[in-house]
């Protein structure tokens, strides 16, 4: 016997990764991540045919997301990681451009925080 599940769909050999069960009593199908454990009243589908499934006429289908993958950043978090990348720069320009007056010249200080990342400021600013 192979440790890896396979489609419950006949004459599929492909490896299972999600699974489908039925929720009679409000007639909707839930296709979910592939369950821990093979209960016999569930199926397990593989990519292919989890895609494609369809409900008879009147039934639901609802599908459930892994959350346990990984997540594509927002265009706020690039947009914070930018501007955090762009602050941490200034600081050593400014040095360069004082002739040498040394870091502490040009300490940044914070103004805000988003996270692990900061907003700063110059005290030249």
């Amino acid at each position: 016997m192979s440790p890896v599940r396979r489609c419950s769909r006949t004459a599929c050999g492909r490896p299972a990764v999600a699974t489908l069960t039925y929720v009679y009593a409000d007639s909707t199908a839930v296709l979910g991540p592939l369950a821990t454990y093979a209960e016999p009243h569930c199926y397990d589908l593989c990519a292919e045919h989890s895609e494609r499934l369809t409900a008879p006429r009147g039934w639901d289908v609802v599908r459930l997301t892994d959350g346990a993958g990984p997540t594509r950043p927002s265009g706020d978090d690039l947009e914070a990681l930018a501007n955090a990348v762009r602050e941490a720069a200034r600081p050593q320009e400014r040095a360069a451009q004082a002739g040498g007056d040394g870091p502490r010249a040009a300490d940044p200080m914070e103004v805000a925080r988003r996270g692990h990342l900061r907003v700063l400021r110059s005290p030249d600013a």
